[in-house]
This record gives structure tokens, C-alpha cells and sequence, in this order.
């Protein structure tokens, strides 16, 4: 069979086909719906050295548009898909013969065709584009110009030499090939299922290793160190967050003014968000637990809320239903667990309507799960407009949900003093709030449990695997 990618015989081996597939996918969505004598062209990443230095930031990772449709691991290269027969062609560089000495073998275009099971090979030289697409009778180019909603970066169209020979289409890709890659195929599920084992393995890493004394990077390393030792990914999916204690309420943490540094101490919760990928394909994983693996009255009380959180949407997220109305169910779960703890009063479904909700979890339920660790497609088809509302406004997807979509369910909680400051001295809302009893848990950080699910008609199928339950938590941290 065709090989594209593994790591050993340990790790998952990956066939060129699916990649095949997905071009076969593209060109299909496409036929009907272009002028004849059409090819895609795309241009895939390319290196980039740290500021002015001639030192690489990271090890290359291929654009991800690129690499749903052609599995291209290496830099420089184009690539075009004539939509009229199918046929698919691989431009990669032309390399200097020092880049032996320094890089490792030159490898031919026989090598790159069957790697990656594309029907052409060329070296890219001043006018081999321009020719090659000429000679197979293109006059009409489709050029990928991809807006993100969550980042509002654009990925420019691929840009070359003679390109304005052809006629050019940078509108009418973007959303047929985004929407391609919001469902996923058999061969790319098995990816995706494997990126979320390695994943819960490093976390269950983690919460065996941890004690009270640790630093916050050091839990990361270990999680850093299995998901690649392990698993063979040698890249993560995001920058990782490794919270404890007051750092569970920064939603982001991890970045460079809070770098998972703090001394973890007894007593802490820990959550730990992180999630490497394999062969591209990410992974989002979030397990909250007690650094001495023993909940406190209160830590297990936020915690029931949110897993019950996470449950129900997990049984609720049905092919046809909104995304928003899973956000709105993980809120009113919490809220109620919240007032059976003392927290709040009052009527639930006025608190969700008057968008409490928001000042406990400020982030977005989930979003979809793919190449991209916030994957493509989540305002295309038939989504809503982006809400204006607290809580609301931060969904990633608004969309209904479709068999084979892959979709993260991540509720939380979250004592953030400057939301729940803020909601005190709203009249609307500190009707709701029992302020002694939410003092007590200011500074105890937060709460998330998420997973990694696809969506079937049949029933939901979970990915992640770890232990979630405070009895399966207690349980598993006693065993070091």
C-alpha cells in the first residue's frame, strides 16, 4: 500500500490514500460549479527563522489547507488540481546541492509521486507552473483566499511567476474547500481518534506525576515528553495550559505573561489543556483535578456541575441540533448545581435569559476539531451570525450539527474576580449571586472538562480517554 507518514511501529501508519480521497472530495464539490478548463492551485507553507537570525522558531508544519489535500510534509512547494480530470500535481522545490551537506538526501520527483500518490511530479523552476498548468489546458485558476473568523487573519492566495497569464478566481474556493474539511472521513477519524489517545496518555501522565511542590512546567514536560516519546507527535496542537490553583481562572494561560510557572501547592486544582497532533491532526484535551488527589467539598462540588455540564451535552448533541442551544444547556446545568451549592438563588432559566451564565463560563462551549485545533467552517453553512451577547459572542461555531463532524464539549467554571465584581454591581444580576458564599471560592481558579467527540445519528463517540468522575480521579491518583 501507499505510505505516507508514521513514527515506528508503535505509532498510527498513515496511507497516502487518505489524502487522495480528500483531493477526489474537492474536485467533486467543485465540478458544476466552475468553468471548465478550472485548476486549484495552492501554495504550502514555508520556513520561517526567529526575528533576524538564521535559526528556524520551530520545526516546520505544513499549512493545513495544503495538507488536507495533498499530505505534503515538506516547505516551498505548490500544488494544482485540474478539476476537468482529476489530476493532481506536486511543484517542490528545486533544491541547491549543499543542501545535501547540510539538510539530509535530495529527493527526486519519483520519490515525491510515490509518497504522496500524486499523478505529477516537477521540480519548480522559473516557468515550470506557468507551463505545466498551460500544458494541461487550464485557463482558469482557483486560488485559495481563506478568511478566519476566530483570529481574523487571511491566508493570501498562492502567488507565482506567470500566474497572470490565466484568469483567476480567489472567491469561490474558500468556502467549498472549508466546508470539505468540517467533515471528516473514515481515514482522517482514525487520525484524529489516535491524536486524542496520545493525548489522554500524556495527561494520564501528568496527574500520575504531579505533587504538591512541582512547578506548573514541569507537568507540562511530561505531558511534552509522552505525547512524543510515546506517541511520535512532535508537535502540539496550541500552546499548553498547565493551571493551578488562581491560574485556573486565566482562560488562555500559558502564553508568555503566564507561562506555567507558578509552584503548584497542596491544596491547588490543577487544569491542564493541552493536546499534541499527529500528522497534523490535533488534538484538545482538558482534565481539572486536585494537585493531592483528594477534592475538597467545594472543588468537588464545581466539579460534579461541570462534568454534569459536560454529560449533557454529550447526550444532547444530536445531527440537526445548534450548537448554540448546547451552549445554553451547559450553562443552565451548571447554574442549577451552582444554587444547590449555595451560590445562587433565584429562577435558573432567568439567570440563563439575563446571560449569567457568562460571568461562570465566559468562553465558548467548544468548536470544531481537525488539521486546525479551532478548525475551519464554523460560521459557513448554515450558521448564525456571531452573537453580540456575554458568552454567546465567544461560540466558535453557531452552526447545527452534522454526522462526522468533530467537535470539542468544553464547559467550565471559573471565580474570575473581575467578572464577578463586575456582576455585583449590576443590578440585574446580583439579585442571583450569594456573595459570602462566592467569596469562598474566590481564588480557587476553575474548572474545564473537555473532549474530543464525533457526532453520529447513533450516539456520540468520545475520544478522550481519561479518568473523569471524582471516584475514577481519587482512584487513579492513589495508584502512583
Amino acid at each position: 500500500f501507499r505510505m505516507s507518514f508514521n513514527r515506528g511501529a508503535h505509532t498510527l501508519h498513515i496511507k497516502a490514500d487518505l489524502f487522495v480521497k480528500n483531493r477526489g472530495r474537492l474536485v467533486d464539490a467543485l465540478r458544476g460549479k466552475v468553468p471548465a478548463k478550472s485548476a486549484v492551485v495552492l501554495q504550502g507553507g514555508q520556513e520561517k527563522n526567529r526575528y533576524n537570525t538564521d535559526a528556524e522558531d520551530l520545526p516546520f508544519r505544513q499549512e493545513s489547507y495544503f495538507f488536507w489535500a495533498f499530505g505534503v510534509h515538506e516547505s516551498e512547494c505548490y500544488a494544482a488540481i485540474d478539476i476537468d480530470s482529476g489530476k493532481s500535481i506536486l511543484f517542490s522545490p528545486r533544491l541547491h546541492p549543499d543542501f545535501a551537506i547540510w539538510e539530509g538526501s535530495i529527493n527526486g520527483e519519483e520519490w515525491f509521486k510515490k509518497k504522496y500518490a500524486v499523478d505529477e511530479v516537477h521540480f519548480n523552476d522559473a516557468n515550470t507552473m506557468h507551463d505545466t498548468l498551460s500544458s494541461i489546458g487550464s485557463s482558469n485558476l482557483l486560488l485559495l483566499k481563506a478568511d478566519n473568523t476566530d483570529s481574523g487573519n487571511t491566508l493570501l492566495p498562492a502567488n507565482f511567476a506567470g500566474m497572470e497569464k490565466f484568469s483567476r478566481d480567489d472567491s469561490t474556493l474558500y468556502p467549498i474547500f472549508a466546508e470539505c474539511r468540517v467533515l471528516k472521513t473514515d481515514e482522517e477519524l482514525e487520525v484524529l481518534r489516535y491524536a486524542s489517545k496520545i493525548a489522554s496518555e500524556a495527561h494520564k501522565a501528568a496527574m500520575k506525576h504531579i505533587k504538591p511542590g512541582q512547578y506548573e512546567y514541569q507537568l507540562e514536560s511530561i505531558f511534552r515528553h509522552t505525547s512524543y516519546y510515546t506517541g511520535g507527535c512532535r508537535h502540539l496542537a496550541y500552546t499548553c495550559i498547565a493551571a493551578s490553583g488562581c491560574n485556573g481562572s486565566i482562560l488562555h494561560y500559558g502564553h508568555a505573561n503566564a507561562p506555567n510557572a507558578r509552584q503548584i501547592m497542596d491544596g491547588d486544582m490543577c487544569l491542564f489543556d493541552m493536546g499534541p497532533e499527529y500528522n497534523c491532526y490535533a488534538s484538545d484535551i482538558t482534565t481539572s483535578f486536585p494537585a493531592n488527589g483528594k477534592f475538597t467539598h467545594n472543588q468537588k462540588m464545581v466539579y460534579n456541575a461541570v462534568l454534569r455540564a459536560n454529560k449533557a451535552v454529550f447526550e444532547a448533541a444530536k445531527p440537526g441540533v445548534r450548537w448554540n442551544d448546547m451552549h445554553t444547556l451547559a450553562e443552565k446545568v451548571i447554574l442549577e448545581d451552582l444554587k444547590a451549592g449555595g451560590l445562587l438563588v433565584g429562577n435558573v432559566d432567568e439567570m440563563v435569559k439575563d446571560r449569567l451564565g457568562a460571568v461562570f463560563m465566559p468562553h465558548g462551549l467548544g468548536h470544531l476539531l481537525g488539521l486546525d485545533v479551532h478548525d475551519v467552517g464554523g460560521y459557513l453553512g448554515d450558521a448564525l451570525p456571531r452573537s453580540k451577547l456575554p458568552g454567546l459572542k465567544s461560540l466558535r461555531t453557531t452552526r447545527t450539527l452534522q454526522e462526522r463532524m468533530v467537535i470539542t464539549i468544553e464547559p467550565g467554571c471559573y471565580f474570575i474576580d473581575t467578572l464577578l465584581d463586575k456582576a455585583l454591581a449590576d443590578e440585574n444580576l446580583k439579585k442571583y449571586l450569594v456573595a459570602e458564599r462566592i467569596n469562598e471560592l474566590r481564588g480557587q481558579g476553575g474548572i474545564r472538562i473537555e473532549d474530543d467527540v464525533i457526532i453520529w445519528a447513533k450516539g456520540n463517540e468520545n475520544m478522550s480517554q481519561v479518568p473523569r468522575t471524582v471516584e475514577e480521579i481519587e482512584a487513579f491518583m492513589a495508584t502512583k
